[in-house]
């Protein structure tokens, strides 16, 4: 089986504003089987976030290896034996395992054997999921928000902390005053608040009855995140947080001492499908609430990552609605109704 890989770049609809900055399109690496067109695997990166790539030049060596290596031992080993090598190997590159495990996955069902078959896999379950509000300007974000409204979400996710505050929660303000409790809000700062302000944040986010803050710092500070999630009276979610803590060890100790009420679950940033379960697992142990999304992968990826949310089942809505956001994507079995997810292609 010979593995070959293209680089693509996808291009956004609209400039996707976060407090890191503007996105307007981003690179990501699709694995292919040249015997079998059909099975693809994407290794998705954003550039300044994603530890494992540094450069382009880096990243695609490791592609090119993954390649090879794949080429050349196929044949020689079971492919149990082949995906735990690679998973071993490619512990620090999560968004390239994550392509990996898809190939893998996709061999699998060739042969009759789905490891994550659900109800929803099987189109007889949907997925609730959020509505993302990217930033904009204020009558952006508005329009925004009348649209998702429109498409049948409950559950609208805004990227706060890029503009004054006060502005953003003017909006959040008149979200919550015009749809009252059935609309549930989730905010992700992406890590823009510091210890001066963010406890005036999280005071008005309470008084709106926000539902969650994703990253309120920066990541790395540990202590001051063990605080904050001690003592806020606004669930918060560790994201950025997550990345690069790989080993079941460090993971163990992080959540242990932070104690967050919620974590964000990315494949491509938090190790690969492998390395989500066992996220899930150490949380689900400790009573720490967590939600799968994706982070801007091509519908290859955003497949992967809906049917591994499927198979977990989840309680509370999932983070899995960025496929519209490319003029460039590929087709896809995903179909947005009625804010959930729904597997059509069975």
């Amino acid at each position: 089986m010979n593995l070959a890989f293209e680089k693509i770049e996808l291009r956004f609809l609209f400039p996707a504003g976060t407090s890191r900055g503007v996105l307007r399109k981003k690179p990501s690496w699709i694995l292919k089987c040249r015997e079998l067109p059909a099975v693809q695997g994407e290794c998705s990166v954003i550039p300044g976030l994603n530890k494992d790539f540094i450069s382009e030049a880096q990243y695609e060596d490791k592609v090119r290896w993954v390649c090879e290596t794949f080429t050349r031992l196929f044949s020689q080993l079971s492919r149990e034996n082949l995906l735990q090598f690679f998973c071993v190997e490619l512990h620090a590159y999560p968004s390239i395992l994550f392509g990996v495990e898809t190939i893998f996955y996709q061999l699998g069902r060739l042969k009759g054997e789905d490891a994550l078959i659900s109800e929803f896999s099987k189109g007889h379950a949907t997925i609730p999921i959020n509505g993302l509000i990217w930033m904009g300007t204020i009558a952006e974000m508005r329009a925004r928000v009348q649209e998702k409204l429109s498409q049948g979400f409950t559950v609208l996710k805004f990227k706060i902390g890029a503009m004054d505050f006060d502005q953003e929660f003017t909006l959040l303000s008149e979200v919550r005053n015009s749809f009252g409790t059935s609309i549930v809000i989730r905010v992700d700062a992406n890590g823009a608040f510091n210890l001066s302000n963010i406890h005036e944040v999280l005071k008005k986010l309470k008084s709106i009855n926000v539902h969650s803050i994703e990253q309120p710092i920066k990541a790395g500070q540990i202590e001051e995140m063990r605080v904050l999630c001690e003592n806020t009276n606004v669930p918060i979610a560790l994201d950025e947080e997550l990345i690069g803590v790989n080993g079941m060890q460090e993971k163990t100790e992080l959540l242990e001492k932070v104690k967050p009420q919620f974590i964000i679950l990315k494949p491509s940033l938090h190790g690969g499908l492998v390395g989500t379960l066992e996220w899930v697992s150490l949380a689900e142990k400790m009573g720490i609430g967590w939600w799968i999304t994706s982070a801007l992968e091509s519908s290859i990826g955003l497949e992967m990552i809906a049917r591994l949310a499927g198979f977990l089942n989840p309680s509370i809505p999932q983070g899995l609605g960025t496929g519209g956001l490319f003029e460039n994507n590929f087709d896809s079995p995903l179909v947005i109704q009625n804010g959930t997810l729904t597997y059509k292609n069975v």
